[in-house]
């Protein structure tokens, strides 16, 4: 294993990089990076940087045994692992009002290229973390490796998944929601969440975050290369959508729903690798948005909780259904709109859409759709089909967390045609740990309604693809068992979406 591999992976845990000549059980205890690194957000010239102190991460009041006071925290890039070559260093502030969380946006780095970085603070240093700038807007640059995952129960299963994505080395790594779980902890699970009750406040929501941030494996997935997010439901709670509540949720008044999701929004945002135009504001966080990679790919991250619109077609709509069509949308009029504008500038080679729910049709043998999905909003996604096909969009390709399953599907703009032509691709990652220990399967469930999904799975694992511009090549990795650590990750099938010809190929 290379110097690279050793120092991230195996002294990736936070607790393995330590401290700066303070020595003693006094220093250790005091060790203020239990959380880890991240980076995200790549641009051509620079990321996001990340980290938080919180040298007892799971104190009940959320600050993670640190003082009510601004700390300073300095960091440092360079080109190798070992610091010989810094090429950027600076100081910023951990502030107590936002869990002396640390948000680094770099500017000034080469385009297409790889960086480490670390942080220093209470004479204590950080693991090392590795990240990488986009390539040039005008650029094609290197074929990118990409891998996306979703749906991590800390209770539920070990982060085994995590730590095989880092060790495939990715340029990059998607998150499509369910990051953390909001419910109370449950006996009898292969792991236990810090605190009784379900999330509610701020206090509940940080700890929770450095609950699962504690975890080694998530922290070497996290140090191997930078992220792009998006959350899905259960970062709030459970099947929310817009400001309605799930209907078996603890009943609070809508003040208290409302102060809820601003705060598990709060959380979100102090605990992800994000740029501060997503800092919170109010009830709402600002997470759809658009990250360039050269002229190989355009990644368009959506929401698909915040912004469900039952209401009719009106002046917000800039893309109006024709008179009598149903006009319910699951991203929301604006961010509808947004996706139909990105998709019609043919920017890339690849138009990949990042997203939480199942965007094809998905019928099961009893004839039931799943309605919190796009099922749920089918007007939407033809709207969304068509306007692609309409633009001449490149390639699209829609990535997709939530369902604890992987499925692989071509998508039609006449699900009901089997006649219908392909115009576009959906892969489907299935969860890191949430439905514990998968199971073999056999076939599709309800195939004979579904002819255009092509593979389904039940066990944990996670999606990697290679992008270049002329296909993307894709696994469905797998490991069987996270009931218990260290199982290896197989591949469970492969496909080809070719550049120029929607839909799945064989390799």
């Amino acid at each position: 294993m290379g110097r690279f591999n050793r120092r991230i992976f195996v002294l990736g845990g936070a607790a393995a990089v330590g401290t700066v000549a303070l020595g003693g059980r006094a220093a250790a205890a005091s060790f203020p990076f239990t959380l880890g690194v991240a980076s995200g957000d790549p641009l051509p010239d620079g990321a996001v940087l990340w980290t938080r102190l919180a040298p007892t991460p799971l104190n009940a009041d959320g600050h993670g045994g640190m003082p009510d006071q601004d700390v300073a925290v300095d960091w440092e890039v360079a080109t190798d692992d070992r610091f010989t070559d810094v090429v950027q260093r600076g100081t910023t502030t951990a502030t107590y009002a936002a869990a002396h969380s640390v948000h680094v946006e770099l500017v000034g780095l080469r385009p297409d290229y790889d960086y480490f970085y670390r942080f220093r603070a209470q004479g204590h240093l950080s693991p090392v973390g590795r990240t990488r700038t986009a390539p040039a807007l005008d650029a094609v640059g290197r074929d990118l490796l990409m891998s996306f995952a979703s749906c991590a129960h800390y209770e539920e299963g070990r982060y085994t998944v995590y730590r095989r994505m880092a060790e495939d080395r990715p340029g990059l790594v998607l998150h499509l929601g369910d990051y953390i779980y909001e419910g109370g902890a449950v006996s009898g699970r292969v792991r236990r969440h810090a605190g009784d009750d379900e999330l509610r406040y701020v206090a509940d929501y940080r700890r929770r975050y450095a609950q699962y941030k504690s975890d080694a494996d998530l922290q070497a997935a996290h140090a191997a290369a930078p992220w792009l997010v998006v959350p899905d439901d259960h970062e709030v709670e459970n099947n929310y959508a817009g400001y309605v509540r799930d209907r078996n949720a603890p009943e609070l008044t809508d003040a208290e729903w409302r102060q809820r999701r601003a705060a598990a929004y709060q959380a979100y945002y102090e605990n992800m690798p994000l740029r501060g135009g997503a800092r919170p504001n109010g009830g709402g966080i600002q997470l759809y948005r658009r990250v360039r990679w050269g002229t190989l790919a355009t990644f368009h991250m959506l929401d698909t909780r915040q912004y469900r619109d039952d209401q009719a077609c009106g002046d917000g709509w800039k893309y109006c259904p024709e008179a009598g069509a149903p006009a319910r949308s699951l991203p929301g009029v604006t961010q509808e709109n947004w996706l139909l504008d990105g998709l019609g500038q043919r920017d890339a080679t690849w138009d990949v859409i990042g997203q939480q729910v199942f965007f094809a049709r998905r019928v099961d043998g009893d004839g039931a759709f799943a309605l919190d999905g796009w099922d749920g909003y089918p007007a939407s996604r033809d709207r969304i089909q068509k306007g692609w096909v309409q633009r001449g969009g490149p390639n699209p390709v829609v990535l997709t967390g939530d369902v604890h399953r992987s499925w692989a599907n071509d998508l039609k703009v006449d699900f009901t045609n089997p006649a219908s032509p392909v115009v576009g691709t959906e892969l489907v990652t299935t969860s890191v740990s949430s439905g514990g220990d998968g199971a073999d399967s056999t076939g599709v469930p309800g195939s004979a309604y579904n002819p255009h999904l092509k593979f389904y799975s039940n066990h944990r694992g996670y999606v990697r693809t290679t992008i270049s511009p002329t296909r993307m090549d894709v696994d469905f990795r797998a490991v069987k068992k996270i009931s218990t650590a260290g199982e290896p990750a197989v591949t469970l099938r492969s496909f080809a979406v070719e550049a120029g010809r929607p839909g799945l190929q064989n390799p």
